[in-house]
């Protein structure tokens, strides 16, 4: 009875997250038994490539969330920060970094201009951005002058499409990514083991020490799966590294610094932030400036991928990046989310995408599917808001 009672809490501690994962995990089995090649080392590589950029996105696209805002504009400012990059590097023949610096820049910029209006302006969010999605991809236009730009070649190109492979050897297998996803599970368990203990520290409520060994060892197994098959295939994705890195990044910013704590006051109680002195406007337009710097590095990520800059570049980016969120367990009215529930439900679309093309299903069907999964996750939010305050 009692392992039976620790199941359940276990499970029921966070319902959004324990019930994310399983939804993720379910999906998967899923399409693996529907197509033995969804787990082949190719296809899992071909899903790390081609999905990177969303998953960028709804890093920045979760803490504009947790705020209570909303930015319908981030796939029009890849298509611009992209155009930008190709105009230089490609029309221009400016070395590669150049480029980056440049659409890196332009997102900043961009970011700026949407948190001046919504932060010291006071108007709403949506309607700055949907002006925003107008403004700049009629800007991604002009740049461009209505024509594509490619190919880029060389550096650039291998930022999305390049790869670490064959440094330590290995025959078949490639011994460096396995030694990094190795380094990346040792941190993960150093990390759950000082989180456990500071818990211990202040009395707080901790799952059991077996629990807590096996959910350890089983994530290590299944990080380390994913590894060997990159490993066995082309090696460790360069987007792959950047992804990571900003993935550890932003969940140490939103979880330990003062800026983070800010936004989840701001989302979870505008009036009770504003009187334990918050500095709203200020919080607020750095949440829009660091998404134009997130958007800017998928704008890079994207041309890089297709290796050109096109002026319908970025179509229903946002629209993605918003869906992730939201699958992923952050909340409509803001307050709640967390980057790690931003990335599987990131992972979620993308597989979902990735196995649905591997069955052969049209673009309509797709639409439609991720149309339901989306209503699902916010009609679960709903219902887990309910019975959270049903219980009080």
């Amino acid at each position: 009875m009692t392992t039976v009672n620790n199941l359940f809490s276990l499970a029921t501690r966070n319902l959004r997250q324990s019930g994310i994962l399983v939804a993720f995990v379910a999906i998967v089995a899923f399409f693996a038994i529907l197509n033995p090649t969804f787990l082949s080392p190719g296809n899992l590589t071909n899903i790390v490539l081609q999905y990177s950029y969303i998953l960028i996105l709804a890093i920045g696209m979760v803490i504009v969330i947790i705020a209570g805002h909303i930015d319908l504009s981030v796939g029009s400012v890849v298509a611009l920060t992209g155009a930008t990059a190709a105009v230089i590097v490609i029309r221009g023949q400016q070395p590669w970094w150049v480029g980056v610096l440049a659409a890196i820049a332009v997102g900043l910029l961009v970011g700026a201009w949407q948190g001046f209006w919504v932060a010291y302006i006071g108007i709403p969010a949506f309607i700055v951005t949907l002006a925003g999605m107008l403004l700049f991809r009629g800007l991604t236009f002009i740049v461009l002058s209505n024509v594509s730009l490619s190919p880029f070649g060389g550096t650039y190109y291998s930022i999305a499409n390049g790869f670490f492979n064959g440094l330590f050897g290995g025959y078949g297998v490639d011994v460096f990514t396995l030694v990094i996803f190795a380094i990346g599970v040792v941190g993960y368990a150093v990390w759950q083991v000082r989180s456990r203990r500071s818990k211990l520290a202040h009395q707080q409520s901790v799952e059991a020490l077996g629990w807590f060994i096996a959910k350890i060892v089983l994530i290590a197994a299944v990080v380390m799966w994913f590894g060997y098959q990159l490993a066995t295939s082309r090696g460790l994705p360069f987007v792959l590294i950047i992804l990571a890195v900003l993935i550890i990044a932003y969940s140490v910013i939103t979880q330990k610094s003062v800026f983070g704590r800010h936004v989840y006051a701001i989302g979870g109680n505008l009036h009770a932030a504003l009187l334990s002195g918050v500095n709203v406007r200020k919080v607020n337009f750095w949440i829009f400036v660091n998404m134009g710097l997130l958007a800017g590095i998928a704008g890079v990520v994207f041309s890089s991928r297709t290796n050109g800059a096109q002026p319908g570049a970025g179509n229903m980016f946002e629209l993605d990046a918003i869906a992730a969120c939201f699958i992923g367990g952050a909340a409509v009215t803001g307050g709640v989310g967390r980057v790690g529930g931003a990335i599987v439900g990131g992972l979620i679309m993308a597989v979902m995408s990735n196995g649905m093309q591997l069955m052969g299903l049209d673009q309509a069907t797709q639409q439609v599917v991720k149309g339901l999964v989306l209503l699902i996750a916010v009609a679960f939010d709903v219902w887990n808001k309910r019975r959270a305050g049903a219980a009080r």
